[in-house]
Order: structure tokens, then sequence, then C-alpha cells
């Protein structure tokens, strides 16, 4: 198995070394053509969707993927990457992937001085610390849509089909038990 990680800007190598602790190999995925490597799974970071956004664009990387995730190959999106895959983005007019049928609210914690730490149950996972950073949260959910963690009333975590969309950072953990869960699906 072999995971192609998104890394044109974000926390990307903090998933490389889960990853790499739990055995498994990873590529960095930075121009079009590391879209012709081997790869099976997909890590979407945290870090500046609008930034990824426009750097898929401008690198020519986003039909590419697109057509990857649209074809089922599981990918673990946190944060900025939730934002990417979802359907629709409440508080912007932009969008991106739209594979994931769900509306988001970006920043929806506030700026960076109102992230936050939470120990919260994810679905079959159980206690799970998240990370909250400038985080978005999940607004609502299409038919099919699994929900797999809440703070308070608010989700912050799904997946569908092979998609498994996080408002938090699991990479900033170390309890490798999300990264276990995309490997599985």
């Amino acid at each position: 198995m072999k995971v192609g990680v998104l890394a044109v800007q974000g926390a990307f190598i903090e998933h490389e070394n889960i990853l790499n602790k739990l055995g498994i190999s990873t590529i960095e995925l930075r121009k079009k053509s590391d879209l012709d490597m081997d790869f099976d799974r997909l890590i979407l970071p945290g870090g500046e969707s609008t930034v990824q956004g426009k750097l898929l664009g401008d690198l020519d990387m986003f039909n590419g993927l697109k057509e990857r995730i649209m074809s089922g190959m599981p990918v673990l999106a946190t944060c900025a990457g939730l934002i990417l895959l979802a359907e629709n983005i409440v508080n912007d007019s932009r969008s991106w992937f739209k594979t994931l049928p769900v509306s988001v609210v970006r920043n929806a914690y506030g700026r960076q001085l109102g992230s936050f730490h939470y120990d919260g149950i994810m679905e079959g996972i159980g206690i799970f610390p998240m990370e909250f950073i400038r985080a978005p949260y999940i607004e609502s959910v299409a038919d099919g849509v699994e929900i797999l963690a809440h703070v308070d009333d608010k989700i912050t975590a799904v997946k569908y089909k092979k998609q498994l969309g996080l408002s938090f950072h699991p990479e900033l953990s170390d309890n490798y038990n999300i990264h276990k869960m995309f490997l599985e699906m």
C-alpha cells in the first residue's frame, strides 16, 4: 500500500510521519507528474484551503486528483482538506472538488486564538484527542453521509463512501487510530 499526500502547502509532513510509523510508504504530490506515480490512497491535509485550491489549479493537479476521488480512491481530508472536498462552503463562494455532499463553514471557530483541544468521541474509535486550528465545522450533510463525531452540537467528522472528512487535525496527536481507520477503508 502506498499513500499519496498532497504536499503543496499545509500539515502534510505530520501525516507522513504517522504513516511511516505504521509501516506505510508515502509519496508527496507536489506537481502534475507526481500523479503518474503509483498510489492507492490520498491525504488532503490541513493548511489554507484557498491557497491549496489555487495551487491545485495552477499546477494542473485538480482534475487528476478529482478523477481518483470520484473513482473511489480512499481519501482522508483534514481541516482545509475537508473544505476542498465539500460540495458547499456556506461562507465562501468558492468550491473545489465537490465530492463530499456536506456544507461546511470555514474558520467556524474563529481566528488562530480560537484554536482549541477537545477529547471527543469518534464513532468506531472511542475517545480521540481533537486539535482544532482555525477549523471549519460541518453544518449539514446529505443522505448517505455517516456522522462520526460532534463537538457540542457541531458535526466535526463524517464518512461518505471512501471519503473521511475531519474538521480537526488527527496528525497532531499520538493516537493513530484515525489513520488506521483510513488505511482499512
